[in-house]
């Protein structure tokens, strides 16, 4: 069993640590939850963080205001070591200092890319200036943006039945049509720079904002099947 650890970074409960978690681990507003979190924008049962297959799931529990990852809206989630989840006004910081270096090293990037809050943070303590930032000092925890995949596409799903994969192959088929047919009607410049634009004839565009729609239905879906 994967023993979890939460860090709160923003809140009413910064700078408490919860670690040594075993799943399913619950967090809300009600005293009940195993991580409360003391803010009206937080639902009373929020979302919840899972063990399966070795892989720790958060699922968003239909929340009011829904839950965040790395500032991104998600329902569903497999969380990584350096994961910030953002609930409410609260930001918690998944993995313990670490897992999150162990994560950082493995798929090759800096560590303050993964956590830039606690790196900005104790980059001011120690007396450091803007100037000699590696991250952007415009990060906060109301605007924080940084990449959900950090480490580049996710591994597909293993030890699939035969029909499940099939269907799994059915949709990434379709997906990479519709992409297919945008790439082969844009058009570039004759000098293309990276401030160039690219030209899509609009039934392509059309298409692919009814991908988004479709790819949006397909995550509300599988997060919540019922």
């Amino acid at each position: 069993m994967t023993l979890l650890t939460l860090s709160v970074l923003e809140g009413l409960e910064r700078g408490r640590i919860y670690d040594q978690l075993s799943t399913p681990v619950t967090i809300g507003r009600e005293e009940d939850n195993v991580i409360q979190l003391n803010d009206e924008r937080v639902s009373r049962v929020h979302a919840k963080l899972q063990e399966d297959r070795g892989q720790i799931i958060l699922t968003d529990l239909n929340s009011t205001n829904g839950s965040r990852v790395n500032g991104h809206p998600v329902q569903l989630r497999v969380l990584q070591p350096g994961d910030h989840i953002q609930i409410g006004r609260c930001t918690l910081l998944y993995g313990s200092d670490e897992q999150i270096a162990g994560y950082a090293k493995a798929i090759g990037i800096e560590v303050a890319s993964l956590n830039p809050l606690k790196y900005l943070s104790d980059h001011y303590a120690m007396g450091g200036s803007s100037k000699d930032l590696q991250v952007s000092a415009d990060v906060t925890p109301e605007n924080l943006q940084i990449p959900l995949f950090p480490a580049g596409a996710p591994p597909l799903p293993t030890n699939l039945e035969p029909s499940q994969r099939a269907r799994a192959s059915d949709v990434l088929a379709y997906i990479h049509e519709r992409l297919r047919d945008v790439a082969f009607e844009a058009a570039e410049g004759e000098e293309p720079t990276p401030d160039a634009f690219v030209e899509v004839p609009w039934v392509n565009w059309q298409n692919l904002l009814q991908l988004q729609k479709d790819l949006a239905y397909y995550l509300k879906q599988i997060s919540s099947p019922n």
